[in-house]
């Protein structure tokens, strides 16, 4: 599975997250993998998760149930 550059992605703000210092997690997405981070820390040194889409998928499918 390629992962690209994670500073090379667009990155945006779940919707479940709040904007007063909260649960903040970001998302981007590529064709083939799903990027996800914490955006409370420095977003150019933050660790970050790569996903298949499958795996987000039955991540999502899971809490979302």
């Amino acid at each position: 599975m390629k992962v690209e550059e994670p500073s090379k992605l667009t990155w945006f703000k779940s919707s479940y997250s709040t904007g007063q210092g909260g649960e903040c997690v970001e998302v981007a997405t590529s064709p083939t993998t799903i990027h996800v981070r914490d955006s409370k820390q420095n977003p150019t040194t933050a660790p970050t998760l790569a996903l298949p889409p499958a795996a987000w998928r039955a991540f999502l499918d899971l809490v979302q149930s």
